[in-house]
């Protein structure tokens, strides 16, 4: 724990900002996080910069999660990325479009 002396002295070292961003974009293994209309609050502490972002999440799939959905059921890319966005996974997906043939 830090005492209010030490915590006021290093308040008094990091160096706040806020960020006008538009999007911000987190690429992951599995696809693409969105963030639209984002509050990104930029700050720096002891050398590092670290960045807090809030707003409307918004999760994208990667090509490669459809083309392999596109290949086991033969549906248009479209009708794949729509199976792939309300079943939140791959498997789940090609299992659904299967039963609805």
């Amino acid at each position: 724990m830090f005492n209010p002396r030490d915590l006021e002295k290093l308040m008094k070292n990091m160096k706040m900002e806020q960020v006008d961003a538009e999007e911000v974009s987190i690429k992951t293994a599995n696809g693409t996080i969105l963030i639209k209309n984002p509050q990104v609050v930029k700050s720096e502490m002891m050398g590092k910069t670290s960045f807090q972002v809030t707003g409307d999440v918004a999760e994208e799939n990667s090509d490669s999660d459809i083309d392999i959905i596109v290949q086991r059921t033969g549906v248009s890319r479209e009708q794949a990325g729509k199976a792939l966005k309300e079943a939140g996974d791959i498997a789940t997906a090609i299992i659904q479009i299967e039963q609805k043939r």
